[in-house]
């Protein structure tokens, strides 16, 4: 059995290169004893990027191994090899991530009064373009999303710190001024870094409403 994977991507976030041993491969998998590729979760994509120069197209984990799948490779075990995540890329997903976040309180401060049991998300996702938001809703978001997105940039526009953290061996939460949630993905440092934000609504049939959430 193979030891879990160190996760760098959390103790270093804004790191965009390291060095690792290889400690398995199995055709294009290849398993690192730490990496900076986040493998996808919570809705949000993996890293893509680079081992010694060969490309990594795409990063998952199971049981706490993270895979990375490279295309082409040399690499064996024991190797040392050079990592290198698609920084622009990581980058706007940790914006995008964190601007689904704030404007997800948002949206149930306005159409909600701040109640969070009334509110019913039944999707999400992070990816790169965009991040959206999908709610249990029987009237349409289309007049007030216009103030959703009016306080959201304010908030952003104030920067605020973002804090994530482990809460206990495994579970990590997002920490924002009064807002707290779960969360496993990642994120900017400062609300500011993210930037102006527009949102935009999707029906998505009958009692289903999405919010599409890109950066300006």
């Amino acid at each position: 059995m193979l030891p879990k994977t160190m996760k760098e991507y959390y103790e270093k976030p804004y790191s965009k290169e390291f060095k690792a041993m290889v400690l398995e491969t199995d055709g294009e998998k290849v398993v690192l004893d730490k990496t900076l590729f986040y493998p996808g979760g919570g809705g949000q994509a993996c890293d893509i990027g680079k081992l010694n120069g060969f490309e990594v197209y795409f990063v998952n984990s199971s049981d706490g191994v993270i895979f990375h799948h490279v295309r082409e490779h040399n690499l064996r075990k024991g190797d040392v090899v050079k990592g290198e995540i698609d920084w622009e890329r990581r980058y706007e997903l940790m914006k995008l991530h964190s601007a689904a976040h704030i404007v997800y309180y948002k949206f149930i401060e306005v159409f909600f009064n701040g109640d969070y049991e009334k509110a019913k998300i039944i999707g999400s996702n992070v990816a790169v373009g965009k991040s959206r938001i999908d709610f249990a809703m029987q009237e349409s978001i289309a007049e007030k999303l216009v103030e959703v997105e009016r306080l959201s940039n304010k908030f952003i526009k104030e920067a605020h710190e973002i804090i994530t953290k482990y809460l206990d061996a495994e579970k990590r939460v997002w920490v924002c001024d009064k807002y707290e949630m779960p969360c496993g993905g990642t994120h900017v440092k400062n609300t500011s870094e993210i930037g102006e934000i527009k949102l935009k609504r999707k029906n998505l049939g009958k009692g289903k409403e999405r919010v599409e959430i890109m950066l300006a």
